[in-house]
């Protein structure tokens, strides 16, 4: 177990599985998470400001909510989440459908040259007699 700051409130915990947040701030993004799902069930299209004023919940914890895939923007073309790498307008996420393509391939090939470069390398030995 390593003991960690909750990324959240910064008190110190323990952390087993290399979560980021304590039990407390877990179980608050929970309800909060739970509000803003149930809400968005019954107001479907509502926007983010509209979300925040009859919930409760700060906009920057939605757009968090939306950044962890968690909930989506139902229409295309938004200027609320854009892809960070490239800008586009994504509906949820970090990156857009084309970006995350290339990342993965990028990292595949990093792994691939990464594993290369630490295999052992072959010893030659001489026979000459």
């Amino acid at each position: 177990m390593e003991l960690i700051n909750c990324k959240e409130c910064g008190r110190m915990f323990g952390s087993e599985h290399g979560e980021l947040y304590c039990s407390k701030c877990r179980v608050n993004d929970d309800a909060d998470f739970k509000k803003v799902r149930e809400y968005l069930y019954d107001n479907p299209g509502a926007t983010v400001q509209e979300v925040a004023e009859d919930t409760g919940v700060s906009e920057t914890l939605i757009i968090k909510f939306l950044k962890q895939e968690r909930i989506e923007i139902i229409e295309d073309g938004n200027a609320i989440l854009s892809c960070e790498r490239c800008s586009k307008s994504i509906k949820t996420g970090r990156y857009c459908e084309v970006c995350k393509a290339e990342i993965k391939k990028e990292l595949a090939q990093a792994a691939k040259s990464l594993k290369e470069s630490k295999a052992p390398k072959a010893k030659y030995h001489s026979h000459n007699k």
